[in-house]
């Protein structure tokens, strides 16, 4: 699908767009330039060649090599990619090159336009303790730690034990938990600072860490906030983000159980606060983390567009990307805090390529089939199809999920009912553990925290089977015939077990009592249907 060109009526917007990324956020960001007259420029590998994203375009630029190095973080190549196809903006989405100050820098020297925030403002708040001493500054509560510059172990050791535990190692620069250790008490702590440093030498090329007080019961909330170039701010209010793996996030939900009126209001109030003090434009979030006690503390902010937006835009009614684009483009900001709210409930689950039975290792291979459910206020954002390759070289993140309902029960009924209905085979999903989760009377009564996969999901891979009765009693079946040799006859000749085991004594199928298996079966085999799985 071509975009048209309907640009004018006065909008100073782009005329052409290079969307720095790939998948699902690259399709979504390139729909939305269409839809606004705007001609849009894909980029990709050479294992995306053919993939949605580039289909869709109005224009493709390759950048070679699969490995995200040659590809989606090489600047060189998309900067050239801006100049031959004579783009006068470049969207990059989330993750890759969205975050990277160097990128926005090079944007901003070569006279494209950088749809987020400025290079400086990237870089403060990628230093998440130049950030927290900011926020500080502006009044917005912070996680009691330490934050100060001198890094020697000694000096962390001392802050640490004045802190109290447990506390959090984290790295400067991280993300995604690495460089992240909890420490329970004195004895770990020197190494947590040394292994904690390494792994953000390595990750980040920065290997200042700092300390954080450890919170108990902790829940996730972030605030979605747009700014313009004039100063204005405004909030679109919470995102719930607690439901983790490996600290990241896979279930997000608006609004949060756990916000009173209230509250929303005030964390809304300091978010905005926490943009206006650093002079923010484009959109953005900000991420507190909050106790048990209902107290909350800044985090980080996150300086592009989230995977999870989709959730807001239902629930308000915004279009952020298309904001980020008039934004981006000096449009001032027309919406009104006091106009802004909520409305009904939204879900958003992450559909990966991952085994949740084995740590939720990644999972690779061809999607031989993709059937998406279909029905009232269900939203797909894919960057996938039947037949394309699931490759090792990105983020395992296929698709996300999105349903909106008028209240919370009726948002998870929904979901439930989608993950049950989507089709995704000839890799390994996460399809049938979101809809285990979303089931559990825990997550249904909203009792959630960030540890909430751990405390109930630990041992998922060590469940008993999940395969149907019938699919069980006949691998039963096939054990028995194969022990009992020619005595299996009768049952290869559809006379029924009963004639196998009228010669065994000792046969399981001569046995009564409570799950006793019937002696007549129909069928060899079963069928399944619905969510992923292999």
């Amino acid at each position: 699908m071509k975009s048209a060109n309907l640009n004018g009526g006065g909008r100073n917007i782009f005329n052409r767009v290079l969307v720095a990324n790939r998948g699902e956020i690259a399709l979504r960001i390139i729909k939305t330039c269409q839809e606004m007259g705007i001609t849009t420029i894909a980029v990709y590998s050479d294992a995306d060649k053919g993939s949605p994203h580039v289909v869709q375009a109005d224009e493709a630029y390759p950048l070679g090599e699969p490995t995200v190095a040659e590809s989606y973080l090489n600047i060189e190549k998309i900067l050239k990619g801006c100049k031959e196809k004579g783009a006068e903006a470049v969207h990059p989405g989330y993750g890759f090159l969205s975050e990277n100050p160097e990128f926005a820098k090079q944007c901003e020297d070569e006279g494209i336009v950088f749809i987020g925030p400025s290079s400086e403002v990237i870089a403060l708040m990628g230093n998440k303790v130049e950030a927290k001493q900011r926020m500080e500054s502006a009044r917005v509560p912070v996680i009691p730690g330490y934050h100060g510059e001198d890094l020697s172990v000694e000096t962390l050791v001392s802050e640490g034990k004045r802190i109290g535990f447990p506390l959090i190692v984290k790295a400067s620069a991280g993300g995604g938990g690495k460089g992240m250790h909890i420490v329970k008490n004195t004895y770990e702590l020197q190494t947590a600072i040394e292994s904690a440093s390494r792994e953000a030498r390595s990750a980040f090329g920065d290997a200042t860490v700092f300390l954080e007080k450890y919170l108990d019961k902790p829940r996730h909330i972030e605030i979605q906030v747009l700014a313009d170039n004039h100063g204005k701010v405004v909030h679109l209010f919470e995102r719930e983000c607690s439901i983790q793996r490996r600290h990241q996030k896979v279930i997000e939900e608006t609004p949060s159980l756990a916000l009173t009126p209230e509250m929303r209001d005030e964390m809304g109030e300091a978010a905005v606060r926490a943009a206006s003090s650093i002079g923010y434009k484009n959109a953005g979030t900000v991420e507190f983390m909050m106790d048990a006690s209902g107290n909350y503390y800044f985090m980080e902010m996150n300086t592009r567009l989230q995977v999870e937006h989709a959730i807001t835009e239902y629930v308000t009614g915004i279009d952020i990307v298309k904001w980020q684009l008039r934004i981006a483009a000096g449009e001032d900001l027309s919406l009104n805090q006091a106009d802004l709210m909520q409305r009904g409930h939204a879900i958003e689950c992450r559909i990966y390529a991952e085994d949740p039975e084995k740590g939720f290792l990644p999972s690779t291979g061809i999607l031989k089939k993709v059937e998406l459910p279909s029905g009232v206020n269900i939203r797909h954002d894919v960057g996938i199809e039947s037949g394309i390759e699931i490759t090792p070289y990105y983020d395992p993140m296929l698709a996300k999920l999105i349903v909106f309902g008028e209240n919370r029960n009726d948002a998870i009924e929904k979901m439930i009912w989608a993950l049950g209905n989507y089709v995704a085979l000839g890799v390994t999903t996460n399809i049938q553990f979101l809809k285990a989760v979303l089931e559990h009377r825990a997550f249904q009564a909203g009792d959630i925290t960030t540890h909430f996969i751990d405390d109930h999901f630990k041992n998922w891979g060590e469940k008993p089977s999940r395969l149907p009765p019938e699919v069980i009693a006949a691998a039963a079946i096939a054990d028995y015939i194969a022990e009992k040799g020619p005595a299996a006859h009768a049952v290869e000749n559809g006379e029924g077990v009963s004639a196998a085991v009228n010669d065994d004594p000792h046969s399981p199928w001569k046995k009564g009592g409570k799950w006793r298996i019937s002696a007549c079966f129909s069928g060899t085999g079963a069928s399944s249907s619905g969510g992923g799985g292999s």
